[in-house]
Order: structure tokens, then sequence, then C-alpha cells
């Protein structure tokens, strides 16, 4: 049995999706640093940074990091599909992740959180830092599209890690307008993700259809 500390809408929505994905038994414990409460002061004592996601093992293990944290369920549960089989597509799977988590999650950080980078920004500082880390987040994620294609999923024939990652992470910061003017078809594939039959309870719970 897992447990999983996260919240709606958060990173630990790709995580989540997998452990559904590789049908692995798991609780949710909601907890994040901007809802204080009996949740976070759990998650505190396994993760003193306070992040989610957070992955607790049934053998009180700590996995922090969603690029990481998917990487261990794929190696360990390889029967899930969550990485590839061949060892060329794995790595391919394996950079696609690490990837999203150095630069588009890096950048959506700048555009969140500005007063961790910046000291007392104003309004004009904070305006100027939104624009262009959205400008350099977009980019990135055309960037993205273009290195890896879709056959017809980022892992194959079937959902992977990496498809669930990009999925979650592309919905933060305008990225999926942009991607639907500029990315048509990786958009779609975004779209195809979350309404995958088996991955759209998890997608709709954290993003309930309007």
């Amino acid at each position: 049995m897992y447990t999983l500390y996260g919240f709606n809408g958060s990173g630990s929505a790709a995580v989540e999706a997998a452990l559904v994905w590789a049908g692995l038994p798991h609780r949710i414990v909601e907890a994040a640093s901007w809802e204080p409460g009996p949740g976070f002061e759990e998650l505190k004592q396994v993760n003193p940074l306070g992040q989610i996601p957070t992955l607790v093992g049934d053998d009180g293990s700590v996995l922090t990091e969603s690029a990481a944290i998917l990487i261990h369920l794929g190696l360990v549960h390889p029967a899930s599909g969550l990485l590839p089989s061949d060892a060329a597509a794995r790595a391919q799977a394996i950079r696609g992740l690490v990837y999203i988590a150095a630069n588009c999650y890096a950048t959506i950080g700048i555009i969140d959180f500005p007063e961790r980078w910046c000291d007392k920004p104003d309004d004009a500082v904070r305006a100027q830092m939104n624009k262009g880390s959205r400008t350099r987040l977009h980019a990135l994620w055309d960037m993205f599209a273009d290195t890896f294609p879709a056959t017809p999923f980022l892992g194959g024939t079937e959902p992977s890690a990496l498809d669930l990652l990009a999925c979650v992470v592309s919905k933060w910061s305008g990225s999926r307008a942009h991607l639907r003017d500029a990315r048509p078809a990786f958009s779609e594939l975004m779209t195809r993700i979350e309404q995958h039959p088996r991955l759209k309870p998890v997608f709709d719970r954290h993003w309930p259809p309007a």
C-alpha cells in the first residue's frame, strides 16, 4: 500500500494517475503548504520540505520529485508499462521526464512564486517576470513536442509515465492554450491522454469538467 501526499490540481495528479494505471493499492492524504491542516502536518513528518507529491512505500521509504517517483514506479513495476521495456525507448522516456522536471516545472515555479527569485518584487517586476517566464515556458513545450513524437502516445501504444507528467504539467500557466495554436497535434494528444477511460476519473477529480 502506497501513501500519496498531494492536492487536487497539483503535480500529485501525475503520480496518482500512474498508481491507478499500474493498479497499485494506495491511499491519498490531502496535503499542501497552502492548506494548513492535519494532512500537511503529517506530510512534514516524512518530508520536512512539505513538497507534493510525496510518495511513501509500505516499507516506509520516502520518494519525492514527480519525475523520480514516476521513474521508480516504472522500474519497480515493469509490467505496468509506465516505462518502455526497450532500453533505447526507456532512455528517451527518462530523458523526457527529466526535461519536464528540469525545464517546464522549474519555469512554472518562477511564475507562481516570483518572491523566491527576487527579493520583494513590486507589481511591475512581477509582471515582467511572469511575461518572460511564460514565453520561455511555452517555447520549452514547443521544443518538447518537436522532440518527443507520439506513436500514438509518448510511451508507445498506451499512455506511460511520460504521457502522464506531460499531461499534468502542460495544464498550467496557459500552456494548453498556447499549444492548441502552436502545436495542435500535441494538444490533441494531451486531450486523448486525459480522456483515456482508465485515466479520465483521475483527471476529472483533479480538474472537474465545466
